[in-house]
């Protein structure tokens, strides 16, 4: 069972989100409510020739709203948009770091994740170098290349001097940030951490790779019902960006702040397909592990979950190995839970993809709605769980997981549940 001291629980007290449907959290939430797409043809690069011309942008954002102008241009994207989703969370916790001394800001830990980092910077830096000779690459591109610099501008930003940690998992990767979270909090060494994933990988030599793998949707001509997981006309992902960003805290810490507790961390578990680089074992032991391992952990019976946030990339082969993974897990139980995936709107964030199901979590243990799964117009037979197809539903939320499974077999699972002093 979870600890019940409030110095080891692991509460949510800020969200922030940049996401292809809303540049903050609550624009994000109400636009998954309402079943909104991010999807539309690609303007960050000129598409022509490619198989795949869309994608799940993020629109309208000025980095600068987190940064200074000249650091912004130091950085890749995936830096802008961790940045100022964290911006966005501690603000919605209403910490005011300058007020803290050092020994405070020294348990004050970040963890945000990526799947690639700042790649723009490598792809930059070797055209610079081919094209106009060594001396024009920028003397910034490793720093903006570099996995860990969303987490450590961040920890630079507000002088935060505890752990600043980042894991590279692929699509797992915003998941382990909360497993990292409720660890270093269960382990006393951080009173807040800030937790998360960002990507910004929306370039063209990844497009063509992930396009020639067959790993995409291209449904060119209708974005916006490109994503459609479980969907038997579903024919891959669609590529997106974004970052989620989650403050969390010891709940002793929160409440002797007086802070606002939106929900709780309370238990997570990370494990390994062992089976291929992109395909997922086909007969879902591992992500069926990952769920149970993380129940366990939680001290929760599969049949007290009430809402399950899939990773639901909308590709053939993950959506039916989750289900039958879920139902491995869940038994009976996974024919009447409510599970949805928010990648039918947001698209697959990769890194990012984790976090920003975690605030889905949250707004749905804290509002009682539980998100559609978009573009679910003709289930597929081997999918045949609920799915909350097409339509927001109501329904009391205790308890919820999420899920994230990435190349190369990496499974992880985090539970949320409603905060109780």
């Amino acid at each position: 069972m979870p600890s019940q001291d409030p110095a080891r629980r692991a509460v949510v007290t800020g969200l922030g989100a940049v996401t292809p449907i809303g540049n903050d959290a609550t624009t994000y939430w109400r636009n998954l409510l309402a079943g909104v797409s991010g999807a539309g043809p690609i303007t960050t690069f000129d598409a022509t020739g490619f198989d795949v011309r869309i994608a799940a942008e993020v629109k309208g954002f000025d980095p600068t709203v987190a940064m200074d102008r000249k650091m912004a241009r130091r950085m890749s994207r995936f830096i802008h948009l961790g940045v100022a989703a964290a911006t966005e969370a501690v603000e919605d916790a209403g910490l005011n770091f300058d007020a803290w001394t050092p020994e405070q800001r020294d348990r004050v830990a970040v963890v945000i994740n990526t799947g690639g980092g700042g790649m723009e910077a490598v792809t930059d830096g070797d055209s610079a170098l081919r094209e106009r000779g060594p001396g024009q690459v920028s003397p910034f591109a490793v720093p903006a290349m570099s996995g860990s610099m969303a987490a450590a501008q961040v920890s630079m930003k507000y002088g935060l001097t505890g752990s600043v940690i980042t894991q590279i998992a692929a699509c797992a990767s915003g998941v382990i940030a909360f497993q990292d979270a409720l660890r270093l909090i269960q382990a006393g060494e951080a009173d807040v951490v800030i937790a998360g994933g960002s990507e910004g990988p929306l370039l063209p030599i990844a497009f063509a790779a992930l396009s020639n793998m067959g790993a995409l949707s291209k449904r060119n001509d209708e974005p916006e019902r490109a994503s459609r997981p479980f969907d038997r006309d579903r024919d891959g992902f669609l590529f997106g960006e974004g970052a989620g960003v989650v403050v969390l805290e010891s709940a002793e810490h929160a409440m002797a702040r007086g802070a606002t507790i939106q929900a709780e961390v309370i238990g997570a578990a990370l494990t390994a397909d062992a089976f291929h680089i992109s395909a997922p074992e086909p007969t879902g032991r591992g992500a069926m592990m990952a769920m149970t391992k993380a129940l366990r952990s939680a001290g929760v019976a599969p049949d007290e979950v009430d809402y399950i946030v899939a990773h639901g990339t909308s590709t053939p082969l993950n959506d039916v190995t989750e289900t039958k993974a879920i139902k491995r897990a869940f038994g009976d139980h996974a024919y009447r839970v409510p599970i949805s995936s928010p990648k039918s709107m947001v698209g697959h964030l990769l890194g990012a993809a984790g976090a920003v199901a975690g605030i889905a979590a949250v707004g749905a243990i804290r509002e009682g709605w539980i998100p559609p799964t978009a573009n679910l117009e003709n289930p597929d037979p081997e999918c045949d769980l609920d799915y909350v197809p097409l339509v927001k539903r109501q329904v009391k939320v205790d308890t919820a997981i999420i899920n994230g499974f990435g190349f190369g077999g990496q499974n992880a699972v985090a539970v949320f549940r409603r905060f109780e002093a």
